[in-house]
């Protein structure tokens, strides 16, 4: 398994957990709510309000609550006006960190992050510093029950680049612009979409085979997560595959 697949099926397992808790439910709505604020409210002739409007419905988030962020983004119901910002840092070990938030107070952010990161012994990097190592990939999640060589052969011809092993599902990587269309012919196939979107995907990995060191980035990586104005931690750590399974 390649070292950014490990790092995928970190992710969705605690995605998984995250799906049990309120604070999920409160970033995806402010997703929903900045895509509409940036594109209108029209999911049909906004493709990131539908990409969000679609994440939100597969973790379960109310349709009436979905739409009234919709309604707070294009300024029907009052909302907040939040700020997209990418931070760049390093975790210990040099592995590179993609801190992405949005937030109505950039400096009270800007703050903890840096404060999160130096106490677990990270740092805040310059702009640039690190998001050069990372490209952003579109991908598909679809369930188990799915053969690997049919669910290739529905996304060949729409964009499917790969399909990745997640143990407990399989993740079609495509271009971000192919999401959409790619999700439509899974599903024309009769195949289950519990996913779709786009991420920062490494294009070089830092590989660490310390179970101590890989506990400590990871401990960092959750701590980040958990910030209230954190919607997603990217990080291009390549964990051993002993410690990996150790992990599991």
């Amino acid at each position: 398994m390649s070292g950014h697949s490990k790092w995928a099926t970190i992710k969705h397992k605690k995605g998984a957990a995250d799906a049990k808790r309120g604070k999920l439910f409160a970033k995806l709505i402010k997703q929903v709510e900045v895509a509409a604020r940036q594109g209108g409210g029209d999911p049909d002739a906004n493709p990131s309000l539908r990409t969000m409007f679609q994440k939100a419905r597969d973790n379960s988030v109310p349709l009436d609550t979905i739409e009234r962020a919709v309604k707070r983004g294009t300024g029907e119901l009052e909302g907040v006006d939040y700020q997209s910002i990418t931070y760049e840092g390093y975790a210990p070990g040099g592995v590179a960190l993609l801190i992405d938030v949005l937030t109505d107070n950039r400096n009270r952010t800007g703050s903890e992050i840096r404060s999160l990161l130096t106490k677990n012994g990270g740092s805040l990097a310059e702009p640039g510093a690190v998001s050069w190592q990372f490209e952003r990939k579109g991908f598909v999640k679809v369930g188990r029950s799915a053969d690997e060589e049919e669910l290739m052969m529905a996304g060949i011809d729409h964009g499917a680049e790969d399909v990745e092993d997640l143990e407990e599902v399989w993740q079609v990587m495509s271009d971000p612009g192919d999401v959409l269309a790619l999700r439509a012919a899974i599903e024309e196939a009769g195949m289950e979409v519990t996913e779709s979107d786009s991420m920062m995907v490494p294009t070089n990995t830092v590989p660490v085979d310390d179970a101590g060191a890989v506990k400590t980035v990871l401990k960092l990586i959750e701590l980040l997560d958990d910030h209230d104005d954190v919607q997603d931690v990217y990080t291009n750590i390549d964990i051993d595959d002993e410690v990996m399974a150790a992990l599991d």
